[in-house]
């Protein structure tokens, strides 16, 4: 490929820029492990370990999430002062910590404090680091990059609930929880070595276009320390709601199926083993699918696959929710491609709007609103659980909500912000 190409390849990201992704990747496999998935693992351990129901410890971490924003909010502000590079360190230090508590915790106040502790470190790592990162790095080429990234959470719903059944099964939940505590403390410090907050800290230009294209169809101007936004003008702009609303209740909807999948198919008669061998069946249709709404976002535009991607997800929740063995193994496929979409577009449609010029500051105040409807979830499932005994209604709940979904995402302008774009339109 020619030096004066735009770089539109789907796998020629160069070294740097692959080891970008492979880190945003690791961080999104810890999230899930931790926070969503591990739960069909944890939250029965951890009800065993108290002596209480499994949908109080769900209720627990929809609270511990919706608390948590805090740590987002602070995150947000200190990726913006120190750099993503450290903060990932900070934040992916202080999930491992936390979740060694989490898993011998004394009782449930002890367990809530830890869980918004892991919780909203683990997601600050995952989305407003991993966030920064990709809109800093990749702001035309988002849409695949986050399908590459986001298959960290397919990889992990594949491997995180075995992995933490064998451990737990052979030295125990309250000593297995080490075992990954210690895997995310070595990620935390490769992301200090080796991790870059901007293209450029290694010589070369987002999304890997050589300079003539840079100057072409870019805006050059410092997209570090842009002063277009503060906290009070994105808190009166439409698009700052609309967008965090219709990314939040997407991964609300992902959250809420796939934190109690396993619980939910052995409801429909599936022995544990089988749920966790269809769960894992799911997270690898997931990493094609991630990759595949990667690509139809760059291709289409976020906005229009966003607007079919919740009619697919919407119809998937319903197939299962049919209590039929043709409805469950349609919904396999269908969240099986559904999975990672959710998540891309958690930072592919803020950095669509906004570019990436100023984005931690845009995403410091996103993110915080998107994770505490996505908290929302686990006390769906977790009421749904202690009054019906049944998740089936949590899951109509959830298909419902991705319906009503639509209305915000059409309410949203996209690229109305984007400065890259709009040099573009003016060259064009």
């Amino acid at each position: 490929m020619s030096k004066k190409q735009k770089n539109n390849s789907l796998f020629n990201f160069g070294k740097a820029g692959w080891g970008t992704i492979i880190f945003c990747m690791a961080m999104f496999w810890f999230f899930v492990g931790f926070c969503t998935d591990g739960n069909n693992v944890t939250a029965p351990a951890v009800a065993e370990h108290l002596g209480i129901e499994s949908g109080t410890v769900l209720q627990m971490n929809s609270y511990g999430g919706m608390i948590g924003v805090v740590f987002y909010i602070l995150m947000g502000q200190l990726t913006k002062k120190m750099g993503a590079r450290k903060v990932s360190g900070i934040a992916l230090l202080i999930s491992g910590v936390a979740y060694i508590v989490m898993g011998n915790c004394p009782n449930l106040a002890v367990y809530t404090i830890a869980y918004i502790c892991l919780m909203g470190s683990i997601m600050s790592a995952g989305y407003v680091v991993g966030g920064a990162l990709v809109a800093q790095w990749f702001p035309k080429r988002k849409g695949v990059v986050m399908g590459y990234t986001t298959m960290g959470l397919n990889i992990a719903s594949a491997t995180w609930v075995p992995m933490m059944t064998m451990i737990v099964n052979r030295i125990g939940f309250e000593k297995g929880v080490i075992i990954p505590s210690v895997l995310v403390a070595i990620l935390a410090v490769i992301g200090w070595i080796f991790m870059r907050n901007t293209p450029q800290e290694r010589g070369i230009n987002p999304d890997g276009v050589s300079d003539e294209v840079f100057a072409k169809e870019y805006d050059t101007d410092d997209s570090e320390h842009d002063s277009r936004w503060t906290v009070k003008k994105l808190l009166s702009t439409r698009a700052m709601w609309t967008v965090a609303i219709a990314t939040g209740i997407l991964q609300c909807c992902s959250t809420g199926v796939m934190s109690q999948l396993v619980v939910r198919n052995q409801e429909l008669g599936m022995s544990p083993t089988q749920a966790v061998s269809m769960m894992t069946l799911i997270a690898v249709i997931g990493i094609f699918g991630s990759w595949l709404i990667g690509v139809f976002d760059d291709m289409f535009g976020t906005k229009k696959v966003m607007i079919i991607f919740c009619i697919w997800y919407a119809l998937a929740i319903l197939a299962n929710v049919t209590d039929t063995k043709w409805g469950m193994y349609l919904a396999v496929f269908m969240i099986g491609i559904s999975i990672g979409g959710s998540a891309n577009f958690m930072t592919s449609f803020p950095s669509s709007v906004f570019g990436r010029h100023g984005f931690e500051t845009v995403n410091s105040v996103i993110f915080p609103i998107q994770s505490i409807i996505t908290a929302s979830a686990f006390l769906v499932d977790g009421i749904s659980l202690n009054a019906t005994g049944s998740l089936r209604w949590s899951y109509l709940v959830l298909a419902i909500i991705a319906i009503i979904n639509i209305l915000f995402i059409a309410l949203t302008k996209d690229k109305e912000f984007n400065l890259d774009w709009q040099k573009k339109e003016q060259e064009a």
